[in-house]
């Protein structure tokens, strides 16, 4: 970068070579000597840009650098907000088999006196919620003991190799939220224990994301070679 013949930006790094040797100077002196080379040089490729006239289509400056630059409204859509025409849209429906049921009789005092009522049905509304809660399940083996101490105890589900862990709900559901939903393992760890009232350490999520890695590992050596044999992989925005 030159102005008028002079090499700065040299001079600028022979400034910055001289404050590193000098040892006599403070680090706050330092700082502040680094944030004055720094806005000279802003200076300087300012003045060179308008000096010499450079703007993006002549230069590697970014658009937004021109000066004058002109701004560009967008042009306003013909579509109207909301969904589109021919788009699938989703409606909250009614569901046949509800969790809980609530009952709400009418009061008899309320009702005109003198007249007879018969039951014809009732009228329906649901309110769509959700639980996040802790589901705990406790196996019991039956053990039996003979007349000379022998014990012999029931066969626990193979999966379950201590006296308690986590269930494979607890694994998938930290592995969905790490890998597809991106969460870091701090905030997942928090959702276990905030929501759900379950410590689970980060160490432990990360275990269950390295098992579920390493689960994949045939499937994801299937895909590549499925890829590789595949006469067009989709790999781009091109039709």
């Amino acid at each position: 970068m030159k102005i008028n013949n002079i090499d700065v930006e040299a001079a600028i790094k022979n400034v910055q070579a001289l404050l590193e040797k000098d040892k006599a100077l403070t680090p706050a002196l330092k700082a502040a000597l680094d944030v004055l080379l720094l806005l000279v040089t802003l200076l300087l490729v300012t003045l060179l840009i308008n000096q010499k006239g450079l703007n993006s289509k002549n230069s590697s400056i970014p658009p937004a650098s021109d000066p004058n630059r002109k701004k560009v409204s967008k042009a306003k859509s013909a579509r109207k907000p909301g969904g589109q025409k021919g788009s699938k849209g989703t409606t909250l429906a009614k569901v046949d088999n509800p969790d809980e049921v609530i009952d709400l009789l009418i009061d008899r005092r309320t009702l005109p006196k003198g007249v007879s009522f018969k039951a014809a049905g009732y009228e329906t509304r649901q309110e769509i919620g959700m639980t996040i809660s802790r589901f705990v399940t406790e196996y019991r083996a039956d053990v039996l003991e003979d007349s000379q101490g022998h014990r012999f105890t029931g066969t626990f589900p193979e999966a379950l190799k201590r006296p308690v862990q986590y269930g494979n709900n607890i694994k998938a559901y930290s592995v969905y939220k790490c890998q597809f939903q991106l969460v870091p393992v701090d905030r997942v760890r928090d959702h276990f224990a905030d929501q759900m009232g379950v410590p689970v350490s980060a160490g432990s999520i990360c275990n269950v994301n390295l098992q579920a890695y390493n689960g994949l590992g045939r499937f994801e050596d299937w895909a590549k070679q499925q890829l590789i044999a595949s006469s067009v992989m989709h790999a781009d925005e091109t039709d």
